[in-house]
């Protein structure tokens, strides 16, 4: 890593083919939490998971669409490197339209654990707070690990589930963060 890593907002020009090729999406995973009988326990769910050159190329359609919509993407770069982002949407939802959604929060492998992911957290709260949001909706992978640092950044159990993003992914765990 270099001396000083940057943050700032993508660009539609960042959304080039090439944006993603350092980025390493690896994770090994031996537990998972699974609501069981209304409660959480952790499970054995060992699996990996490491994007190859489709997801990625998803990943940076899925951003230009981002753009599009006016949702703000915010990146860290090393070296001109993407390293990490997060990304939230701009359209408000819940009954009292309090919501917006974490739709991204990535760190590139080789850099977790450095605070890079508590810095992207907190940026994505002041872009939800100029969308005018009151609390933070996270559909996260419910690995240990993961869950472990949304909970360190203050993140609980979503009072309302989002209908189509548990549809999407139903062994996520749905979180939220009040701003």
């Amino acid at each position: 890593m270099s001396k000083e890593v940057t943050f700032r907002y993508l660009e539609a020009a960042d959304c080039n083919p090439a944006l993603l090729d350092s980025f390493n999406r690896y994770q090994r995973v031996k537990e998972s939490w699974r609501k069981v009988n209304e409660k959480w326990v952790l499970a054995d769910t060992p699996f990996e998971e490491q994007w190859d050159e489709k997801k990625k190329q998803y990943v940076i359609d899925d951003f230009k669409l981002c753009m599009e919509n006016r949702d703000q993407i915010v990146g860290c770069f090393d070296d001109g490197k993407l390293i990490g982002w997060a990304s939230v949407k701009k359209e408000l939802f819940g009954s009292a339209k309090q919501y917006a959604n974490l739709d991204y929060l990535h760190v590139s492998y080789e850099y977790r654990n450095r605070g890079l992911g508590k810095e992207l957290f907190r940026q994505a709260q002041n872009i939800a707070r100029r969308f005018g949001a009151k609390k933070i909706y996270i559909s996260s992978q419910s690995s240990k690990e993961t869950q472990a640092f949304y909970k360190s950044v203050g993140c609980r159990e979503a009072e309302e589930i989002d209908p189509v993003l548990y549809e999407k992914e139903p062994f996520d765990c749905h979180l939220e963060f009040v701003l």
